[in-house]
């Protein structure tokens, strides 16, 4: 990202005694792969910029003033989709958070906006009194306060970035299809790296009490187990993601678990253990990997758009007790098997 000291025309603009710098709309190299990092949990929650006020292009005083979130991955996918157009970048301190998360936890707020609009001098920096906020970020932002706290008005923007050029060049008008929120294939693949190592580093300690059981273990873990739990993982959080819209049911956790049972099913006829001597285990099996499937896609319910706030904590009221219940009964039975033989 290129920083530099705006320059104000002076029959233009004025950009009060602070500091703005300009930024790019070209991504570098660097910005790439920060993104693909953050993507898979490596350095996420310090992938941040500074809040305040950033210059796109030459903007002036008459030019539009753009809302957004500190997490960069947010930072750039603004910015990359305003090469031609000048304008400023009011920049949120939301602890790194995406728009649509910060506005559910509050940093994506009315005292952060007002705060923010006041610490960068934005009134002396531009004449008009207008904001242009990400429609995702209405739900944490009271926008009468803004306006009688700052004298400036709050607009919605179109829900994708791409979309911004053409809805500030109509004059602030957005289409239906710029205020429809989609959750696409790719939309949904994208939160699967994060996943994914969480649940390896999870899996790290799950191996090594394997490890230590196998020491006195009558029937020791092995690849077949290890190919067993990878399969609930991947089936929780890829399978069950990417099949979302066509997986029967409205529970996240209901669908994981559907996907998990038909999953683990196969694994285990494949395996024989259903079968008299094994019969213990595939019981254990059908209650464990299940459960774990169903948590690990209760996870995108925070990042989804077919769920609510309200809907998510009901889903976990409900789901959590039943995911504990179920994977402590089947460890038991698998923990009888192992050591009983």
């Amino acid at each position: 990202m290129s920083t530099g000291d705006c320059c104000c025309e002076a029959n233009n603009s004025c950009c009060s005694n602070k500091a703005v710098k300009t930024v790019s709309t070209t991504l570098t190299f660097e910005d790439i792969c920060g993104a693909w990092k953050a993507r898979w949990g490596i350095g996420r929650m310090d992938y941040i910029v500074n809040p305040g006020l950033y210059a796109v292009g030459s903007p002036n005083s008459d030019s539009p003033v753009l809302v957004s979130a500190n997490y960069k991955l947010t930072f750039d996918t603004l910015r990359k989709n305003l090469s031609g157009l000048d304008c400023w970048l009011l920049i949120l301190n939301t602890k790194g958070v995406n728009v649509w998360c910060a506005a559910g936890k509050g940093t994506f707020g009315t005292d952060e906006l007002i705060y923010q609009i006041k610490a960068v001098g934005l009134s002396e920096t531009v004449t008009h009194r207008k904001l242009i906020l990400p429609q995702l970020g209405a739900p944490g932002v009271r926008a009468h306060e803004v306006r009688k706290s700052t004298g400036f008005s709050v607009m919605y923007g179109p829900v994708r970035a791409s979309d911004i050029k053409t809805f500030i060049s109509s004059g602030y008008k957005a289409t239906k299809e710029m205020r429809t929120v989609k959750f696409t294939l790719w939309d949904r693949l994208v939160l699967t790296p994060m996943e994914l190592v969480e649940s390896a580093k999870v899996s790290l300690m799950v191996f090594g009490v394997l490890f230590l059981l196998n020491l006195v273990a009558v029937r020791p873990f092995g690849l077949e187990d290890f190919l067993a739990y990878a399969a609930s993982v991947f089936i929780g959080a890829v399978v069950t993601p990417a099949l979302l819209p066509v997986i029967p049911g409205k529970a996240f956790a209901f669908k994981g678990w559907l996907l998990g049972a038909i999953g683990t099913a196969c694994i285990a006829w494949s395996y024989g253990w259903f079968s008299s001597p094994f019969l213990l285990l595939g019981v254990g099996y059908m209650l464990v990997l299940p459960a774990h499937s169903a948590f690990l896609a209760m996870n995108f319910t925070g990042a989804s758009t077919y769920t609510s706030p309200s809907g998510v904590l009901k889903e976990m009221k409900i789901a959590i007790p039943l995911i504990v219940f179920s994977f402590v009964v089947g460890m038991l039975l698998i923990l009888m098997k192992t050591f009983m033989g």
